[in-house]
């Protein structure tokens, strides 16, 4: 158990960052059938879950918390949501009225790297105003209304926040031209990235820490103290944080049992169909954006 506990610490997030991403690459270069990419993910869901147990860094966490459904169905939907877009995608090319400048001569793999680059940036800056514009964060407390942090947690969102995403997020990589192989290995990425930012694994990541927004980082962004929900939005890296002046990198103490979720509704609702239309009922003042330190509300 020793053996697995230093393998799921040391290994898990190059096996799933690196290692999964190269895999789903080789995969699609070949030409193999974008179902492989799917086996992948399942995958990916597996080890995630099984190395939760292995080295859990929050025992709690691994417990259902009247959640476990309510999770499934949101990732369940969430992948749908990504499959529609990406088929969509030859569509939406037809309709832009310019020629495509996207590199189509470089690697498929260094396409991805630039396609997560572009994508990162606006994602973060999507999550950032989502904490500031009061419709955007009824949708996104869907998000944050959880009461532990483990994989699945990444894929739950409100089907029009993920909309949102996908709309605005990917806009320039659509305008530019984004083939749609390029496109699949993006949206695996970005699912692989979310498991491993919610993972309730205690891995070990050194110095890359101040660069991924993963592990430690992360979980400060979902924490219910006060004021401290206004930090670390950047998806794949701390670089976008870093220029907003939002990054946090350390806490007085690690987040732990009871630290998780929005500090004014610690009682946020776990169905997947009350979820759906919470953002519509009448105005809930705790479910409101929290302000950060010196905004004006």
């Amino acid at each position: 158990m020793a053996v697995l506990r230093s393998v799921a610490r040391f290994g898990y997030v190059p096996a799933m960052i690196v290692g999964l991403n190269l895999l789903a690459v080789y995969l699609v270069a070949a030409g193999s059938s974008y179902l492989w990419i799917d086996v992948l993910f399942g995958a990916a869901v597996a080890l995630s879950l099984v190395t939760e147990w292995i080295l859990p860094f929050e025992q709690s966490w691994n417990h259902a918390h009247a959640d476990s459904s309510k999770d499934v169905t949101h990732g369940v939907v969430y992948e749908i949501a990504n499959i529609i877009a990406i088929l969509q995608l030859p569509l939406v090319s037809m309709l832009v009225p310019w020629r495509s400048i996207w590199p189509l001569h470089l690697p498929i793999g260094v396409q991805l790297l630039l396609a997560i680059i572009i994508a990162d940036f606006s994602l973060t800056m999507i999550h950032y105003l989502s904490h500031r514009i009061n419709w955007m964060w009824r949708l996104h407390s869907v998000h944050h209304g959880v009461h532990r942090l483990y994989s699945f947690n990444g894929l739950v969102r409100h089907p029009l926040h993920q909309l949102l995403d996908l709309a605005v997020g990917t806009l320039p990589l659509v305008l530019i031209g984004l083939p749609i192989e390029v496109a699949v290995l993006l949206a695996f990425a970005i699912s692989v990235q979310l498991l491993v930012q919610h993972s309730n694994i205690n891995y070990t990541l050194g110095p890359v820490q101040k660069f991924l927004a993963v592990g430690p980082v992360h979980r400060l962004h979902h924490v219910n103290w006060t004021g401290q929900r206004d930090v670390n939005f950047g998806l794949f890296f701390t670089c976008w944080d870093r220029f907003l002046g939002t990054l946090k990198l350390n806490a007085e103490r690690a987040p732990r049992a009871g630290d998780i979720g929005i500090q004014d509704s610690p009682g946020f609702p776990q169905h997947y169909l009350t979820q759906l239309v919470l953002p519509f009922a009448i105005y809930r003042a705790d479910i409101a954006p929290e302000q950060p330190a010196g905004q004006k509300t």
